[in-house]
């Protein structure tokens, strides 16, 4: 994904409706996306805000459970290339077969994260985490 991609993240409206375009925007942005979800910090909890592809029941989850509860409690994006291989997998979908999880921070701290489902095992590079890192910063000033 090359910066461009992320054109469609630039000034997006507040509120839901903006969240709701960005994670369209960043499922469109690689036909190995299958669902894109955008998850808000609440205190100790992820909460759903919008999402692009295949819904899920995961609306809210607590800071330390799952790949995306992991990736707050070590301040750190997860990828993970065989979702069946990792214990803290909460399945959305029975197609997913990998995953990878991205911080959004804003003065510092964490606000959000964008968590990526793909059905393509070991969908997602480094230079994946870095590119939707670059998209992290541009959607940070939604949450």
């Amino acid at each position: 994904m090359t910066d461009t991609a992320w054109e469609p993240l630039r000034d997006l409206p507040w509120g839901i409706t903006g969240l709701e375009r960005a994670a369209q925007a960043i499922r469109q942005a690689s036909s190995r996306h299958t669902s894109v979800y955008l998850y808000g910090l609440e205190g100790d909890t992820l909460v759903l805000r919008a999402f692009s592809g295949r819904p899920t029941e995961h609306t809210r989850i607590r800071v330390g459970e799952g790949v995306c509860g992991r990736a707050v409690a070590r301040g750190a994006a997860q990828v993970i290339a065989d979702v069946a291989s990792d214990p803290d997998y909460i399945s959305c979908s029975l197609g997913t077969r990998s995953e990878c999880v991205v911080l959004v921070q804003r003065e510092g701290g964490v606000v959000g994260q964008i968590d990526i489902d793909s059905d393509t095992p070991a969908a997602f590079t480094t230079d994946d985490v870095s590119s939707l890192e670059d998209a992290a910063e541009l959607i940070a000033p939604l949450f």
